[in-house]
Formats: C-alpha cells, structure tokens, sequence
C-alpha cells in the first residue's frame, strides 16, 4: 500500500532551525490568494503586511489600516499557500494599550485567519508584551529600527543607528525583544554596520530578517509590488527584480486599442450558436 505524505506548513520554531543550519530565511509580503500562491513554494514565510494600506488602498502611512482589513486580507493569503508560514501585522492601535489588549487582538487574528504568528513593530518598551503573548501560546514576531507606525514621533521614514547612541539602542531593542521570547526580529531600515552588528551579535539569538539592513541577516524580505517594479518610487534597499508595471501598462494599452478598433473581441473570444 502506498503513503500518502502530506506536507505541512513552516512554522516559526522552523526559522530557528535554519538559522542553526546556517539556511537563509526568503520572505516576501503578499495580501491575495493568487499572489500567494505562486509566493508559497518558494518562501519561508509570507508576510500580510500593513503596508496594505499604501500598497493596497494608496494610504500616505500604514496609520489607518485596521484589525479588521488585516484580517480579512489574511484569509485570503492563507487560502491561497499551504506551505509558507503566514505572519500578520498587527496594525497601529491593535496592541499598544497593554498587555492584555495585545493578546485579546492577536489571538482573534490567529483564530479568524488561520495564520501561524504575528508581528509587532517596537523595541525593548514592548518587550513585556512580547513575553506576555509568547507565554500564552502566541508567537511573535519582532521589528525594530524604522517603524512605519512610528513615522509621526520619528520625524517621517528615516533611517535608524545613526550617531553615537543609534548602535547601543537599537542593540537593546534587540535583545530584549529576542530575550523576551520573539521567534525573529526585523531589522528595517538600519545602517548597514549596526545591522550588521546586531545580525552577528551572539546575544541576539531569535533569527533577524532584514529588510534595508545588512546581507548578515538571516534572512531577507521585501514588498512584493516593490520588487516587481510595480511601485511608482521604491525606497533605495529595493532591488528591482521584474518591471511588471511598464508589461502591465502595454498590455492594458494594446487591449484598449484593440476595442477601439473593433479587433477584440473576435471570433475566437464569443461563442457561436448551436
């Protein structure tokens, strides 16, 4: 008789195994099922972004995205992978408040969408929070340096661990994070010697994925829209890997010209009478 193997999802206790492997982490962002799926077999994990907000619905910030978008794009990426972990951002004002607050919101996450973790944006102040849901069977995912929640105290998108400071608190953000439970921790948007530093640091043990921070990382992620090219202006850390957008602008281009000028639909795209 033969076996069926059925394969199962990463979860986030596998991150850590490929960072002792010395196996580098992909991931990428994606908000529908069929982005997702052709994402799943080659990533890790796939993050629903709050960048949804910007991506998505052309928002100036990640401010005003909600649990409920969250969610709702989250179960659209899981019903489209079976492989990737699915991480999801808790957005602006969804775990702030407390402890307790953060988990009544993580948990309706985990539960409505079928996802195996969430992230939070912040350093060692949250650090409390990180145990706290760790401990409670929620894993967490960390991100410190440029956080987008942030972009109103920091002054607009800047990059982080500049000056005589930036190396040590951005290292205390770190390891309190990583002490505290988190299964991996972002870096975004950090100088490249103080990511690189905190990537190396022995005392940072969760796996650190970057994201314009420093190829020591354990692992990479990007925007999808941005790496395909399909964003008007991608920040500097964004290699472009595909130019979908000029594709996308001829294809919608020809398809116009060929209902102007009655070629579309022909006879092959109707269907004849019996």
């Amino acid at each position: 008789m033969s076996q069926v193997v059925q394969s199962r999802r990463v979860m986030a206790v596998d991150l850590a195994k490929r960072k002792a492997e010395g196996r580098k982490i992909i991931a990428l962002t994606a908000y529908h099922a069929h982005t997702a799926s052709i994402l799943d077999p080659y990533c890790d994990f796939i993050l629903v972004g709050d960048s949804l907000g910007m991506v998505m619905h052309g928002m100036e910030s990640t401010l005003p995205v909600t649990l409920e978008m969250m969610i709702l794009q989250a179960q659209a990426v899981i019903r489209g992978t079976s492989q990737a972990l699915v991480v999801v951002d808790m957005p602006f004002g969804s775990y702030e408040a407390s402890r307790e607050q953060a988990f009544l919101n993580a948990a309706r996450v985990l539960k409505e969408t079928g996802a195996g973790a969430i992230k939070m944006e912040g350093g060692a102040r949250f650090a409390d929070t990180v145990a706290f849901l760790t401990q409670r069977g929620i894993p967490v995912m960390g991100h410190i340096g440029l956080t987008p929640q942030s972009v109103n105290t920091m002054g607009g998108f800047r990059v982080q661990g500049r000056g005589p400071d930036g190396e040590r608190i951005l290292m205390e953000d770190a390891r309190a994070i990583s002490e505290a439970g988190a299964f991996a921790i972002v870096l975004e948007g950090i100088v490249e010697p103080v990511a690189n530093a905190i990537a190396l640091s022995p005392t940072v043990t969760a796996p650190t994925i970057g994201i314009g921070a420093s190829a020591a990382c354990d692992g990479q992620i990007l925007v999808l829209e941005d790496m395909l090219g399909l964003s008007d202006k991608a920040p500097k850390f964004v290699k472009s890997f595909g130019s979908l957008r000029a594709h996308i602008e001829e294809a919608v281009r020809t398809y116009a010209d060929e209902v102007r000028s009655g070629r579309f639909p022909a006879a092959d795209h109707t269907y004849a009478a019996r």
